[in-house]
């Protein structure tokens, strides 16, 4: 069998379907895809499936030695992406955040969920904050500590009052007025 001979057996309709299959894939499992491919259809080549398929010929080499060695290669950007939350960058402040949360959460009155509601607003927790000591650094900004608050499962919410129980099924008597003890209006006059 001579190498490229299985490539032919693709058709138009087969390599287009494979090119979607990839682009649906992410990581280390596009890149397993693409090597298996590879191996299966053109003998183990990246330059033959980069020139049929499009894809890139080093995500498949890279792919064809991952499945060679066995160990899935993680790239540098993807461990060390992404800047930082603000309550990894201030640990402190987020500790003293969760406990003012805590303080100002109210249970659900029926308690049949475990939801808590707040009337903890963003502001509230800035000014809470700085009262406590902390410097204007480790302060977000409003529009960020709405954001730190839902994170923390503190929703903005408005706090539920009790709710009366409902009404048993059972009639209730109504009360009789016989016609007699109602007044008759006076009928206004039309001038």
């Amino acid at each position: 069998m001579e190498r490229g001979q299985n490539s032919k057996k693709l058709t138009e309709s087969q390599i287009e379907d494979l090119r979607l299959a990839a682009s649906k894939i992410k990581g280390a499992d596009r890149r397993a895809f693409q090597a298996e491919i590879c191996s299966k259809y053109f003998d183990g080549n990246a330059r033959k499936a980069e020139s049929i398929l499009g894809w890139g010929r080093k995500n498949v080499q890279i792919g064809l030695e991952e499945k060679r060695s066995g160990i899935t290669c993680i790239g540098a950007q993807s461990m060390n992406s992404g800047a930082k939350t603000w309550a990894e960058k201030h640990p402190s402040a987020a500790l003293a955040l969760r406990e003012i949360g805590e303080a100002h959460a109210q249970q659900d009155p029926s308690f049949r969920t475990s939801i808590a509601y707040t009337r903890l607003t963003a502001a509230e927790a800035i000014s809470q904050l700085r009262s406590q000591g902390f410097n204007e650094e480790q302060i977000p900004a409003p529009s960020t500590m709405a954001v730190i608050l839902n994170r923390m499962g503190y929703r903005l919410r408005k706090v539920l009052k009790a709710k009366p129980q409902k009404k048993s099924l059972k009639p209730t008597p109504s009360l009789r007025i016989s016609a007699s003890k109602i007044k008759k209006m006076p009928k206004e006059s039309s001038a």
